[in-house]
């Protein structure tokens, strides 16, 4: 399906290019695949104009690259002009899988590494672009957005660093905490949500769930998650419940105080199904100790969704519980790194963003407003009005079947 034909009113910004770098190439060429397909389906009165050449192309990826050197030093090289594009830059700084070679050592990319390379590739463009973007989905040291002691400001920081470099908008999704953005609020920050998908995806893996105030509810593992999970109780028209962490703050344990217990505050939950929501999934712990309160009080399946899937600390876990029906779908973004083995789990439900990065990037080039597509209200009515009257028909179905 062809995005809104309302982006052929304006004239785009430059000859768009997309620059994926190896951390996000596998998504880079998803986004690029449905850009190809809709402006080679597009037609209109301007395609001769001079504003208009190279508006449909085979590939909008522009070849580039971060070759090292022996000791572990890097640089980034473009391999074709990109003087007055609009370029779109994509790094994933959470993709650990990839490696470089230091003094005959292997090491895994942090997101330091991917950071950096990140930077020379903007470096590399020498100020020749129309300009620049970065879609980063998991913003770089998110999590280290605000000040609680004598501590470093790392992502505020960093966002003033790129916007310096000549980045005119940066991209993000779901970020740990938007506010972040007032490090530059004269500059182009955008936080979008991924909760559509998610609904999206949910009602996909499962037909039979019912969306409605008695059958399903939506939880917040912490007071942080608030939010987002109000926004999802909004559009869902169901209750909501808050489970808040007791801590331990006399310990320290791999960088954190440990919890203590999970307090609920919340309605009974006894033979309902739940949506636990959060940003991301990282040790997994705090999202299984929520499952395992839950089930305690009797919820009838647990849904775990968050937009990144991080795992740190592998799948072991999560097979346990699930063997255990202590969950029963667990759903993040491609917008990280998936390890395969995580693809082929049952429980696994795949939530693609690569339409809905192919549609901003569209927008953005014709400089029109994402508003729209910020805001999905109208999408969740629609999916939920087409849920329901599936759900209705089947039973009209059944009940017919009964009769005869």
């Amino acid at each position: 399906m062809m995005p809104n034909e309302k982006n052929l009113n304006t004239i785009p910004v430059g000859t768009l290019g997309l620059i994926p770098l190896e951390s996000c190439a596998t998504l880079g060429q998803k986004v690029n695949q449905y850009l190809t397909e809709w402006r080679a389906e597009r037609s209109h009165a301007q395609s001769t104009a001079l504003h208009f050449s190279e508006y449909s192309k085979d590939s909008y990826i522009v070849k580039a690259k971060n070759p090292r050197f022996g000791s572990g030093e890097a640089k980034g090289v473009i391999e074709e002009s990109v003087r007055g594009c609009d370029l779109y830059l994509m790094v994933d700084v959470c993709n650990y899988s990839q490696t470089y070679s230091l003094c005959g050592y292997v090491n895994h990319m942090s997101p330091d590494d991917h950071y950096q390379d990140l930077k020379r590739i903007i470096a590399a463009v020498e100020g020749k672009a129309r300009r620049i973007n970065v879609i980063m989905p998991f913003l770089y040291e998110s999590r280290q957005h605000k000040r609680t002691s004598r501590e470093s400001l790392d992502c505020a920081m960093a966002l003033q660093e790129l916007t310096k470099m000549g980045v005119s908008n940066i991209i993000t999704f779901d970020a740990h905490d938007a506010r972040v953005q007032n490090a530059i609020p004269r500059d182009g920050f955008e936080s979008v949500p991924c909760v559509y998908q998610f609904i999206k995806a949910l009602l996909r893996a499962e037909p039979d769930l019912q969306v409605d105030n008695e059958h399903l509810m939506v939880i917040s593992p912490d007071e942080g998650g608030m939010g987002r999970a109000i926004q999802l109780t909004n559009y869902l028209g169901v209750d909501m419940g808050m489970f808040y962490k007791r801590r331990d703050y006399t310990r320290i344990v791999d960088g954190k105080n440990p919890i203590v217990a999970h307090e609920f505050l919340g309605t009974n939950v006894e033979g309902k199904d739940v949506i636990i929501i959060d940003d991301m999934i990282s040790s997994g712990d705090s999202i299984l100790d929520v499952a395992r309160e839950l089930k305690r009080r009797k919820a009838r399946k647990v849904y775990a969704a968050a937009t990144f899937g991080l795992f740190t600390n592998g799948l072991a876990k999560f097979d346990a519980a699930y063997d255990q029906g202590i969950i029963d779908h667990i759903l993040t973004t491609n917008l990280v790194y998936q390890r395969p083995e995580l693809l082929s789990r049952p429980y696994y439900v795949n939530v693609d963003l690569s339409k809905y990065i192919a549609l901003l990037i569209d927008n953005l080039n014709h400089n029109v407003s994402i508003h729209g597509l910020l805001n999905p209200t109208d999408r969740i009515n629609r999916i939920l009005e087409k849920h329901r009257a599936a759900q209705a028909q089947k039973a009209a179905e059944n009940n017919i079947s009964e009769e005869a």
